[in-house]
């Protein structure tokens, strides 16, 4: 049986989410067109009789300007640490040479595969280039093509993955696809839904805390707390007469149903917390360790 760890890596908005959605056939990972929607480190696991294959989403690689952005690149310092195969995924449309020094400052330890994403938008020729111009770089093994959100053929995707990986056991039971628990996962589609309806600023300032969740004989209950760092974020939230706030709700819900396969009842609060992307104490509060 093979085994082993699989994380993937690129700048913000090459499609990290998207592929690891994907390749689990499951929306572990929320998905923005805006950058740095990814905060935490999403793993998902694959698991067939003949293989277990843990790939990890990791935060875009930034240069950080605060302590949360900080934590999010110490998540992706922790899966450089223990992955055995690197995907370096890269937006086909964007600059090559920034990637090329983006991927070699990785210094890897292990075997990468170049993953060129969003194919489908340029030619053949454009795609041809781009292997040759990776192919030849010291970190890469194999050059790979895919269009994480149009589709691909994964099972070419996944035999090339398991080239690469060692004879081992399973690191986690069968039937278990991540390791993160429901909670997370609740407060992550709120923040999805964030990130869907509010502008540029507001979705950075803001990050969500579950705090209760009760499962009842009918429905689960749900009471989160929507953190924000100034008054006039929280008004802009709420709303004229609360019709924000209802928005994201009511968007919220229908895809936490879907994930719980339950119905839910949803209770949203907007809170106050100055610079709390800076704050020690409210980042480990609120699952930023």
């Amino acid at each position: 049986m093979k085994a082993g760890f699989v994380n993937i890596f690129g700048k913000p908005n090459a499609g990290k989410s998207t592929l690891l959605n994907a390749l689990l056939e499951e929306k572990l990972a929320i998905i923005s067109p805006k950058v740095q929607t990814t905060r935490h480190r999403i793993k998902g696991i694959l698991t067939t009789a003949d293989y277990q294959i843990v790939f990890s989403d990791t935060p875009g690689i930034i240069e950080p300007k605060y302590k949360l952005q900080q934590k999010m690149m110490m998540a992706v310092k922790s899966a450089l640490e223990d992955a055995d195969l690197a995907l370096l995924l890269i937006d086909i449309k964007d600059n090559w040479e920034e990637n090329d020094a983006l991927f070699a400052s990785l210094q890897l330890s292990v075997p990468a595969l170049v993953v060129l994403n969003k194919t489908d938008q340029v030619k053949s020729p454009k795609i041809e280039e781009a292997k040759q111009f990776f192919s030849g770089k010291s970190y890469c093994k194999k050059v790979l093509s895919i269009s994480a959100l149009k589709g691909f053929d994964k099972n070419v995707f996944l035999k090339e993955v398991l080239e690469m990986l060692p004879e081992g056991m399973p690191f986690f039971e069968e039937d278990q696809i991540t390791d993160l628990n429901t909670r997370f996962f609740v407060g992550e589609i709120i923040r999805e839904k964030i990130f869907e309806l509010m502008e540029e600023e507001i979705p950075y300032h803001t990050t969500v805390l579950v705090n209760a969740f009760q499962e009842k004989s009918s429905l689960i209950k749900i009471t989160a707390d929507i953190i924000v760092q100034r008054d006039t974020q929280k008004s802009i939230l709420i709303g004229a007469g609360g019709k924000m706030i209802k928005e994201i709700g009511v968007r919220a819900r229908k895809d936490i149903e879907k994930f719980l396969d339950s119905k839910i009842f949803l209770e949203l609060f907007v809170k106050v917390r100055d610079k709390w992307r800076d704050n020690e104490l409210f980042l480990k509060e609120y699952g930023y360790f």
